[in-house]
This record gives C-alpha cells, structure tokens and sequence, in this order.
C-alpha cells in the first residue's frame, strides 16, 4: 500500500513540473517577440542600411492613388501610392502570418523605402515618406518570410510624378 507521503510527492513533483512549464512558455513568449523599438528599425535586415528607410504603416479604412495587385504567389499584397503626397498604403491579402510590405525604389536621395503592414489579413495600412520628385521610381510588393527572406515582385515604375 502507498503512503499518504508518497502520493504527496508525486503530486508535488506533477505540479512543479508544470510550473516549469509554464514558466518557460511565458519566457519563450516575452523573449522570442521584438520590442516594439526594436521591430520597427529592423524588421527586415535591408532596415539597418543607411540608404533604407523602413517603416510600420498605420490602419485605415481606404486608400488613395495608383494601385496595384501582386499574383497569388506573392500573397495577393495589394499596394497603392498617392504621388501628390508621397504616401504608400499596403493590404495584405492572404492569413498566412507573414507580413505584408511594398519597397519604393528612388534613384535619387534614399535609395529603398519600405512599409510594412503588421495588422493582418485584409487590412490597409499607410506609409507617408518624403521622396524627390525627379529620377527614376518604382514600386515592389509582396512579403517579408523573416528578417533576410523577403518574396517581392516589382509592380511598376514612373518618373517625375
């Protein structure tokens, strides 16, 4: 027969060894994500560049300017530029848990200019950069897989807008 004290340890040792657990996930989970500082100058590896420029778009509702759509295999990102403004939007078209983004392209001034989109299928987000008008210009879209793998197509390209 098992003593009361024998019972009592295995219970312990179960619920110990699920502490541990617990606690493990909760440090995998505040150790694994970026800060938000960190993510927003590096989450692509191009982003430590000094000619780049990246940045996080903000949600809205619609966009404005010239768009367009990549193919499936680029995720169906869909990204617009109002050229009055120098404004970028980007809607990530597919929930597959990677982020959407589009790169402008200037042979003038900052050579690459990304925005990211972090808020998830079927969503808009807006980027507002500060380009030179003059030169050569254009305008990729796609996905970022993780920080040195990125799928991108290019979409089209304009000059003095």
């Amino acid at each position: 027969m098992k003593r009361f004290s024998d019972r009592l340890g295995r219970r312990m040792n179960r619920a110990a060894y699920r502490l541990s657990m617990l606690l493990a996930a909760a440090a995998i989970a505040v150790f694994a994500l970026p800060s938000a500082a960190m993510a927003e100058a590096n989450y692509y590896a191009d982003c430590e560049l000094e000619r780049v420029i990246c940045a996080y778009g903000e949600r809205v509702g619609l966009p404005q300017g010239e768009c367009m759509t990549t193919s499936s295999t680029y995720h169906s990102t869909q990204v617009c530029v109002d050229y009055s403004g120098d404004h970028v939007y980007v809607r990530d078209g597919q929930a597959d848990g990677y982020g959407a983004a589009a790169i402008v392209y200037s042979d003038n001034g900052v050579a690459h200019r990304w925005c990211a989109n972090a808020e998830g299928a079927g969503t808009w987000v807006h980027c507002n950069f500060n380009w030179v008008e003059e030169g050569d210009h254009a305008v990729a879209g796609g996905y970022i897989v993780q920080y040195y793998d990125e799928r991108m197509t290019q979409l089209w390209w304009w000059n003095g807008k």
